[in-house]
């Protein structure tokens, strides 16, 4: 190999080098130059990708993936069952599934869980009653601007309702909140939770 140190390349931080041909090899090796990375040296014409020179494209030929390969399967371990896009969101047995052959396992249109779950109007906590009263809310939310609604958990819009008390809009804003929340048009809590009385 040359000792030479005049062997350029284009990193993630711009130009590199000057470099030994063994110090390219290294490289290559490490994974840090791959085949499409710029290179150059005197007496190219111009910059060029390391799979196109002479002496570094024979390099990737030698080198060893960094990857360690899949550890093999265990005598015992049965053979997984195919995904059933039908049968997993029908409820339908494997038998029962549609013969139409299935282009992709995921619908781009398909909604995460948690946004399926807020689209079907139901909460993360599932029934799971509040530890909070809506009336002690409510006669919280109509003496103090804001108390109401941070004692439910919706800490922003107290502490606003709360600020804007200072001008005199928030105690109108809270005091018809507090109505709204004793009347029962506030049904859950800010975790999500069913209120009580």
């Amino acid at each position: 190999m040359s000792i030479a140190a005049d062997w350029y390349y284009i990193g993630h931080y711009g130009q590199l080098g000057p470099l030994t041909l063994d110090q390219m090899e290294e490289l290559v090796a490490g994974g840090v130059i791959d085949r499409d990375t710029y290179v150059w040296k005197q007496g190219l014409p111009d910059w060029m990708p390391a799979g196109r020179t002479p002496e570094i494209s024979s390099m990737f030929m030698d080198a060893q993936p960094n990857v360690a390969p899949p550890p093999p399967p265990s005598p015992g371990a049965r053979k997984a069952a195919p995904a059933d896009p039908y049968g997993a969101v029908a409820g339908m047995s494997q038998q029962a599934a549609p013969s139409t052959p299935s282009y992709g396992t995921a619908s781009p249109f398909s909604a995460p869980a948690d946004l399926s779950m807020q689209m079907a109007g139901m909460s993360p906590y599932g029934s799971q009653r509040s530890d909070r009263s809506r009336i002690l809310a409510g006669i919280l939310q109509l003496i103090i601007p804001g108390v109401g609604r941070i004692y439910l958990g919706f800490s922003a819009i107290g502490v606003l309702q709360l600020v804007l008390s200072l001008c005199g809009v928030g105690f109108i804003w809270s005091f018809i909140d507090g109505i709204l929340i004793l009347v029962g048009n506030v049904r859950m809590d800010g975790y999500g939770r069913q209120l009580g009385d």
